[in-house]
């Protein structure tokens, strides 16, 4: 499944890790403002990495959790959505809108092969990345650091760093936005 070849989802090893992940969201997703230590507890369990400093505003909901990997600073704003059957990799100081969803899954065109097989192609964004509310980006993409992604964007391919990409399929809009102003 990692590696992006075909897979049967219903195989009883992936039923137990998507359970497990589904459990954690649900307590999350359960969870009251005040409940910091708990909410931090769990987002260490359910990431691959990067639990101990995002900062993810419920309902959040993944496939697995152990396939995604973050920098420091992460931050998720409300409902969100990850599905990760293949890694998803994001780099410090990244920020996402509300409503975000980021699809690694995906499924044969041939449908008699969907029916009991789906694979998927890992996602990568970097860091200091802004994604606007109710983005979608597709299996396979990657965006580059320094990068935003305008609000409602469907990003389907490759965005390059240091650019603003808006629209449906999502293109450059204005390339060389400024660096780090931190000066």
């Amino acid at each position: 499944m990692l590696a992006g070849a075909l897979y049967d989802a219903l195989d009883p090893e992936l039923v137990a890790d998507r359970e497990r992940a589904r459990d954690l969201c649900h307590d999350l997703n359960a969870s009251r403002e005040r409940d910091q230590d708990l909410r931090r507890r769990l987002l260490t369990e359910l990431l691959g990495s990067g639990g101990d400093s995002v900062w993810i505003q419920p309902p959040f909901y993944c496939d697995y959790g152990s396939n995604i990997r973050l920098g420091q600073r992460v931050y998720f704003n409300f409902n969100c959505v990850v599905l990760d059957v293949c890694a998803v990799e994001i780099g410090d100081f990244t920020f996402f809108g509300p409503g975000v969803q980021i699809y690694t899954a995906s499924h044969p065109l041939e449908a008699k092969l969907r029916r009991t097989q789906e694979f998927g192609k890992p996602v990568s964004i970097g860091s200091d990345v802004w994604v606007g509310g109710g983005a979608i980006i597709l299996p396979g993409v990657t965006i580059g650091s320094r990068t935003v992604i305008g609000a409602g964007s469907v990003v389907t391919k490759d965005i390059p760093e240091g650019v603003l990409a808006a629209g449906n399929p999502c293109r450059v809009i204005r390339e060389n936005i400024a660096g780090d102003s931190d000066e």
